[in-house]
């Protein structure tokens, strides 16, 4: 029998299936900034939404930590342990300075807001489930495994979300994650190695972090790219990739791992992905999934500039604006009429059904 867990308590139908919590933002002393990671970028996507009259505080699906019990659905206990070392933290998020912190604050001010994105994937997961969609404004730690942290990634929450699945919901047993942060998935490749159940498609720069060789051996459908890849061969190679992943393996559902280091200028991606290729890019995948009927589940992952906040938000409000986040039905996808668009602006999208 699967432990009793409270990140599967249903919302809500009032609720969008927008997942958060401000305890996502990692502030202490600006250890923050010692990593080129924008660790507020979660706060301000919701700030972007709410500006746009998109959601409200009482609209969106508060996140809850993961506790230890729900990360032991994956991790093993001996790397749970070794979380209670600052410098291995310290080296997982590639903040040097976190080494030389007591643990209890490291607990508190680093591990606390991953651990709570971590529960907010797992809790997304579901909600995908039952609504056809869903988002979690953080997570996408795909560099983290059962056993092994890295690349800012201390908990494997794409695995959790979808071994919660499988566990606890009925008809979830087939799952497609579609990775197109600019970095290879490593450890959701790891752990889902010789796993039938579960395709793996990856576009990534081909150069650059982590270079996993044995991790893409898991892989089913690799898109490897080359530095300064531009919009154009990108979002045509994404487009050919994700229907013929979708086409190959009917999943029940689709965990889109949506990093924005792919933005021409990122410093760690070494893309040249323009913002309005990243709109674009999340809608060629809404609307893969949606139009078979396909759960769609969207974490943030990386993403390395000031300016990635923005073009999230700018992207949930075209997915929207499209009609692709709507009710489950493929059928019911429409887009709204500029009247409805105007009406459900005026009154902050209330009214959008979800169920």
């Amino acid at each position: 029998r699967p432990h009793r867990t409270e990140l599967y308590e249903d919302p809500p139908l009032r609720c969008w299936p927008i997942v958060y919590s401000p305890d996502y933002n990692i502030t202490f002393m600006g250890l923050e900034k010692l990593h080129p990671f924008d660790a507020g970028k979660w706060g301000k996507v919701i700030n972007f939404l709410k500006e746009e009259k998109l959601i409200a505080d009482e609209l969106i699906v508060q996140a809850r930590e993961a506790t230890d019990e729900d990360l032991l659905v994956v991790h093993t206990r001996r790397y749970l342990n070794k979380l209670k070392w600052s410098f291995v933290v310290a080296t997982i998020t590639e903040i040097p300075p976190v080494a030389f912190l007591p643990n209890f604050v490291v607990q508190r001010k680093v591990l606390k807001p991953l651990r709570t994105q971590t529960g907010g994937t797992i809790m997304a997961g579901k909600l995908a489930v039952d609504r056809g969609w869903a988002i979690n404004v953080g997570g996408g730690f795909h560099h983290c495994s059962s056993d092994k942290g890295g690349g800012f990634c201390a908990y494997a929450d794409i695995t959790l979300a979808i071994k919660f699945l499988f566990e606890r919901v009925q008809g979830v047993s087939r799952a497609t994650i579609i990775d197109l942060d600019a970095h290879q998935g490593n450890g959701h490749e790891r752990d889902f190695m010789d796993d039938p159940r579960v395709y793996i498609m990856d576009a990534y720069n081909r150069y650059i972090y982590p270079g996993d060789g044995f991790a893409k051996r898991a892989i089913k459908r690799k898109v490897e790219l080359e530095w300064g890849t531009e919009d154009t061969e990108y979002l045509q190679k994404v487009h050919t990739h994700v229907e013929g992943a979708l086409n190959e393996f009917k999943p029940d559902i689709v965990v889109y791992n949506a990093g924005t280091d792919i933005l021409d200028g990122d410093p760690l991606g070494g893309l040249a992905i323009s913002p309005q290729g990243i709109v674009k890019r999340d809608e060629v995948v809404f609307r893969a999934a949606r139009s078979r009927g396909i759960p769609v589940l969207m974490v943030t992952s990386g993403g390395y500039q000031k300016r990635t906040a923005r073009i999230i938000a700018d992207s949930i409000l075209n997915l929207h604006g499209l009609g692709l986040l709507g009710g489950r039905a493929a059928g019911a996808l429409g887009s709204p009429s500029p009247a409805q668009t105007a009406r459900d602006s005026a009154k902050g999208f209330g009214s959008l059904s979800l169920q």
